[in-house]
């Protein structure tokens, strides 16, 4: 069987008014501010914990002699993913793909 995709399409919604529809879409000056953000666990607080006197201990390793940075991305990657190395450093893999 042919369709015409040309011919204008009629289906039972198209019989709303402009009105009806305006009254479904809620208001944007009403809408309700979801505070939580499940993708980012960084935000979360624990509840009544003051960690404003706790001191992190971080251990900053030096450069290793198999790795390098790349000079687009300035990731610390391993020598096997060095693709070549230019005037500015060496770029991996990724970068150059």
């Amino acid at each position: 069987m042919a369709t015409d995709y040309d011919a204008p399409r009629k289906t039972d919604d198209d019989s709303e008014s402009i009105e009806a529809l305006k009254e479904r879409v809620p208001d944007k000056l009403s809408a309700v501010i979801d505070v939580e953000d499940a993708d980012n666990p960084g935000s979360f607080d624990l509840p009544g914990a003051d960690l404003s006197d706790l001191d992190l201990d971080v251990v900053v390793l030096p450069p290793q002699a198999d790795e390098f940075t790349c000079v687009s991305c300035f990731l610390v990657k391993h020598r096997s993913q060095l693709d070549h190395d230019t005037k500015l450093g060496p770029v991996c893999m990724e970068c150059q793909a």
